[in-house]
């Protein structure tokens, strides 16, 4: 018995020290998919945790529902540590003009690399609306030189992540930015 309780404390203490971001990050999804949940079956001010700086604000499937991810509001370092995070100076999805969702590359946002032109992105917004949107460019940019535009005709969606998906993690960002660009079919 003793040697299982230290297997399995080797165990969460190697977890907990190879990828502390990608465990939190995923069991934090999962809390905001209960919250959703909740949220869509009439619980109203329910909150993810106590101390809670962020909450849902849409819902994004992807992969044909392999990639089923819950976004939240605020886009700083703190929200992108639980899940995607919508840029709130952006149209909310949906929406006329373009919506920008900020994710990490090693968690959330690592299926980027694999999605393609003309494949469909769904959200469902809080009022349990769905927005399909189909992917109509895929860039790497360089962030202190490339910007986004906020104000469009019709309504886009922009999935922002770090680029490139593999290498070293650095504290010094090189600043390439990797960009999906949908837009919603009507």
């Amino acid at each position: 018995m003793r040697i299982v309780a230290c297997l399995l404390c080797l165990g969460f203490w190697q977890l907990g020290h190879s990828e502390p971001v990608s465990a939190k990050a995923w069991m934090a999804q999962d809390i905001m998919q209960k919250t959703w949940e909740r949220v869509a079956d009439g619980v109203d001010g329910f909150w993810p945790w106590p101390w809670n700086h962020t909450w849902p604000i849409a819902r994004l499937s992807a992969r044909s529902g392999e990639v089923d991810l819950v976004i939240l509001a605020g886009g700083n370092d703190r929200t992108l540590t639980f899940g995607p995070g919508h840029l709130s100076v952006s149209s909310q999805p949906g929406k006329r003009g373009n919506s920008v969702i900020l994710g990490h590359r090693d968690t959330h946002f690592n299926f980027l690399k694999d999605l393609a032109i003309g494949e469909s992105l769904t959200v469902e917004s809080m009022d349990g609306n769905l927005h399909v949107y189909t992917v109509v460019d895929l860039d790497v940019v360089h962030a202190r030189r490339t910007s986004l535009e906020i104000d469009t005709d019709g309504a886009y969606l922009s999935l922002v992540t770090r680029y490139p998906f593999s290498g070293p993690e650095s504290k010094d960002d090189s600043g390439m930015r990797y960009v999906v660009t949908a837009k919603k079919l009507l």
